[in-house]
């Protein structure tokens, strides 16, 4: 069993879309490689993977009931608008909470307006809750599995597991510029003439893209060596732009050697 990932958009675009039809096409991208991507496995990764979309599912959702929140307050009456004015979206969703339409069943309009706020906070906390509770199981994992990955400066328990669900497991990628790849932190040559120059790269697993630039900027805030690396480059010409790719490029690089290189479990001598 192999890993491949989609085909090439001019084959796709080109032949009919069927089960079997993509078989075959995909035996045939397979036989062409000259190396062959390994499956993903193992429980735990498994299981991260399972809380990662879970959780993203319960952040995604409570960010729309925020949104909703906000939208109905604009248009809500001016006895409502006034309780929440001024708040800050926390702030809302506690007002929210407390808001007791029963007081005001005479209006059909305030009352129905305070309740639907006050169904759209309850809606927002539940899904909160869900998230930490993912939040909680993820960290567990990550601990039994990989705490050292824990102590590098930037990696919460999320950005963890979301390294650990796509290396899966030491000698998947073969070395640091194919985990690299796989991160879309690999600069791409764009080159032209006597212009030398790369490109950013918007292949590879965005969910591990977009870890390793939470790595970064946690730590162009926070690191005292990597913002004096920032002012070097600065000093060279780099734009900060240019600055970050550079850092995902170094980073993938220490968190693909962090991952490979597993700690051998302590022995309790007693």
């Amino acid at each position: 069993m192999i890993e491949l990932d989609r085909p090439a958009r001019p084959a796709r675009k080109a032949g009919a879309k069927s089960d079997p039809i993509d078989a075959v096409r995909a035996a045939r991208d397979a036989l062409a490689r000259t190396r062959l991507a390994q499956p993903r496995s193992g429980s735990e990764r498994a299981a991260l993977q399972v809380l990662l979309a879970a959780r993203q599912a319960a952040v995604r959702a409570s960010a729309d009931g925020q949104r909703q929140l906000h939208a109905l307050v604009v248009t809500a009456p001016e006895q409502v608008r006034t309780r929440f004015r001024g708040l800050s979206t926390r702030a809302m969703l506690a007002a929210a909470l407390r808001l007791r339409p029963a007081h005001y069943a005479v209006d059909v309009h305030v009352f129905t307006a305070m309740s639907a706020l006050k169904a759209i906070a309850r809606r927002v906390r539940f899904l909160e809750d869900e998230a930490t509770e993912h939040e909680k199981a993820i960290r567990g994992i990550v601990v039994s599995w990989r705490p050292d990955l824990l102590t590098l400066t930037g990696v919460g328990p999320i950005v963890a597991a979301t390294l650990l669900a796509a290396w899966s497991h030491a000698g998947r990628c073969r070395d640091d510029a194919a985990f690299a790849m796989l991160a879309g932190t690999a600069p791409i040559p764009a080159s032209s003439g006597k212009t030398v120059r790369y490109r950013l790269n918007r292949s590879g697993d965005r969910q591990l893209n977009r870890a390793i630039y939470t790595v970064v900027i946690t730590r162009l805030r926070l690191d005292p060596d990597t913002r004096a690396y920032a002012e070097r480059r600065r000093t060279q010409g780099r734009t900060d732009r240019e600055i970050r790719r550079c850092l995902a490029r170094y980073i993938s690089r220490q968190l693909y050697r962090q991952l490979e290189n597993c700690p051998s479990p302590t022995l309790d001598a007693s």
